[in-house]
């Protein structure tokens, strides 16, 4: 007796890997730590230290798909991904970026706007005119209005308030209860692993220090609302659903300020259908979706 085919989706971000392998109609959901993204120094290989450990005990795969931080900007390295964990596992294998697996699971493979505000932030509109990805340019660059932006601006308003440039804040008393006083920041933000996941981490103290009324946090948490608002509105001229997803909108508070700010905009959020591991099996499965021409395959 032959033993069941399985196959496996990923979701492959900065923060953290998710590994779901399906055998039959049962789900084994597996987590570890993500990776810098493969756009980085040895991007594929850290994807591949990042996903091959959650996968070392699983044989007769037919079918990977996986959503990649930074496949969209780094197709070469998405495609060597996908023949190196074709080659360990002897399996089909489908890889796009992560933002575009969130798409496709939040919109069943149909049209309308995803909105990350994760540790990283990007907006993916899908609709008539074809795919549009604005923002996920990287910690450097944007990823406006994400966790690591939000916490990189926090410390920015500390900072200066510590010198004088700016008003005191709740802020300092808030991020001085994991980092330390003001002359701790610069050792906090040099210890080793990512710096945008370390920042990420001070985002749920932003927000809680924004909704308590402080107007500094406020402030920095309105303009992170503005610039989501602003990606998401650029993403599609033909549709005005939005999904929102990211660790951000799990922010009970931040949620509805954001939702409100869509609305404003002329937006309607939609729920999700599914999440990135669904579009990344999803892809894997289905060449026939308007995304395939970002899904790179290793057979």
């Amino acid at each position: 007796m032959h033993a069941s085919r399985r196959s496996a989706a990923v979701d492959l971000g900065k923060s953290r890997c998710r590994v779901a392998v399906f055998a039959d109609d049962a789900r084994d959901l597996r987590t570890g730590d993500g990776a810098p993204g493969l756009a980085a120094a040895d991007g594929v290989a850290a994807a591949i230290g990042a996903i091959r450990p959650l996968l070392s005990d699983v044989t007769d795969l037919d079918l990977v798909g996986v959503g990649a931080a930074g496949a969209w900007l780094a197709p070469g390295a998405a495609q060597e991904l996908a023949s190196q964990l074709n080659q360990a596992t002897g399996a089909a294998v489908a890889v796009a970026s992560d933002v575009v697996t969130a798409h496709v699971g939040a919109l069943a493979g149909g049209q309308g706007v995803l909105l990350i505000a994760g540790t990283g932030a990007a907006a993916l509109g899908v609709d008539g005119d074809g795919a549009r990805l604005i923002d996920g340019w990287g910690p450097e660059l944007g990823d406006l209005g994400s966790g690591a932006w939000l916490g990189r601006e926090a410390l920015r308003a500390v900072l200066r308030a510590s010198n004088g440039l700016a008003p005191r804040t709740a802020l300092a008393d808030a991020i001085a209860l994991i980092v330390g006083a003001e002359d701790r920041i610069p050792g906090w933000l040099a210890q080793p692993g990512p710096l945008p996941r370390r920042l990420a981490t001070l985002a749920p103290t932003v927000l809680d220090t924004a909704r308590s009324g402080d107007p500094i946090a406020g402030e920095i948490v309105a303009e992170g609302i503005r610039l989501l608002t602003a990606s998401a509105v650029a993403a599609s001229r033909l549709t005005t659903d939005v999904v929102v997803h990211g660790g951000l909108t799990e922010h009970h508070w931040f949620r509805d300020q954001l939702t409100t700010s869509l609305q404003v905009a002329g937006r309607q959020v939609v729920a999700a259908s599914g999440d990135a591991l669904d579009g990344a099996l999803t892809i894997a499965r289905r060449t026939d979706l308007p995304h395939e021409r970002f899904v790179h395959r290793a057979e």
